[in-house]
């Protein structure tokens, strides 16, 4: 009860903090918009060439696009941290009895709420430029969305507080961003690859999450592949949570 009681606290006050400049939410879906409405034409005339399980370009692109929104902008979520640790925030919080854990976890479900305002307005506009999707397939991806989003954040704030400087964090985040982009097969299946590049790109989890994306969109919940991105969006949730806690918990000590 106390735990629940603290991260809510945190989240009531983080919150606040964005629905008096709620342009971020906006802002943050701006580039899998622009995506979508500029990068989705050009796919409609080759989606058949790409042996995927859907004939339609946005059933096929606006998954990859949610994946990204969970992933990239999750990773900016560390950001923000930073300026709250330079302010004293986080010296005030971890003064009060509220558990170090909690003053993640609030933060987490700020994250992904505003992660999940995001996706309902993406798939939406997936939806009016004529995606097609099963509604039980839409709730799974979302989901699984949500998750890897959670993950990323997680990992975000841990590494703010361990680099405690923009200046350091944003060209780890590059880094790390640009490969994930290439190998996942966010906008692009890896299959019109070369092998080599299908096999690197099998060491690449974000991929397993963005094939069970596309496949519960189409309609096949049973597939394999739905399975496993589920599974890894799973155990990255875990280890970006128990990270984030991890890094918390060092601040206290």
């Amino acid at each position: 009860m106390a735990f629940a009681r603290d991260s809510t606290i945190v989240f009531r006050r983080q919150i606040r903090m964005n629905l008096r400049n709620p342009a971020w939410v906006l802002i943050g879906i701006m580039q899998p918009v622009l995506y979508l409405v500029l990068f989705g034409p050009l796919l409609e005339p080759l989606v058949d060439q790409f042996g995927v399980s859907t004939d339609n370009a946005y059933t096929f692109l606006v998954p990859g696009l949610l994946v990204q929104l969970g992933m990239f902008g999750a990773f900016f979520a560390g950001f923000g941290l930073i300026g709250e640790w330079r302010e004293g925030v986080i010296e005030a919080e971890r003064v009060t009895p509220a558990a170090r854990s909690a003053l993640l976890v609030g933060r987490l479900m700020r994250d992904v709420l505003q992660l999940f305002v995001q996706a309902l307005i993406l798939v939406g506009l997936g939806y009016l430029m004529g995606m097609r999707g099963s509604a039980a397939g839409v709730v799974l991806g979302i989901v699984i969305t949500l998750l890897i989003g959670g993950a990323c954040a997680a990992a975000s704030n841990a590494l703010a507080l361990t680099t405690k400087s923009e200046d350091v964090m944003a060209p780890v985040i590059n880094i790390v961003m640009m490969p994930v982009l290439l190998l996942s097969g966010i906008l692009l299946p890896m299959t019109i690859g070369p092998e080599w590049l299908q096999r690197l790109s099998d060491f690449m989890p974000f991929r397993y999450v963005v094939d069970a994306v596309r496949d519960s969109f189409a309609g096949d919940l049973g597939d394999s592949a739905v399975l496993w991105g589920t599974l890894w969006s799973l155990l990255l949730a875990a280890l970006g949570t128990w990270w984030g806690t991890s890094t918390f918990r060092k601040e206290n000590a």
